[in-house]
């Protein structure tokens, strides 16, 4: 995520919001991500794994804290909410680089 933060103006510049999804409380989420991580994009908090289900995110039983936690994934989605572009990945060290998702929203119909 520091490195989307470090990318926050690239992705304004081509018309992308940033957006993170927490499974912590809005209050935990505040501190933890806003407060003490210093991100500035948004951030929803998802404690329930609601919208986590939805997208065939949830990784059961997470080893250190036995909870249901949310897997790495990374999207694209236009206005409308249709997703364009994702990546999910079953390993945590694995996530989108900012400039694999740039270069995959330059190839999105506009």
């Amino acid at each position: 995520m520091r490195s989307f933060e470090k990318n926050l103006n690239k992705f304004n510049e081509a018309g992308i919001r940033v957006v993170g999804i927490s499974v912590d409380t809005p209050e935990e989420t505040r501190k933890y991500m806003v407060q003490e991580a210093g991100y500035t994009f948004s951030f929803l908090a998802d404690p329930k794994l609601e919208t986590i289900r939805r997208y065939d995110l949830v990784h059961a039983e997470e080893i250190a804290s036995g909870k249901d936690i949310a897997r790495p994934a990374e999207f694209l989605l236009d206005p409308s909410g249709t997703v364009r572009w994702r990546m999910v990945t079953e390993n945590f060290f694995v996530i989108a680089q900012p400039e694999q998702v740039l270069e995959a929203a330059k190839t999105l119909p506009e």
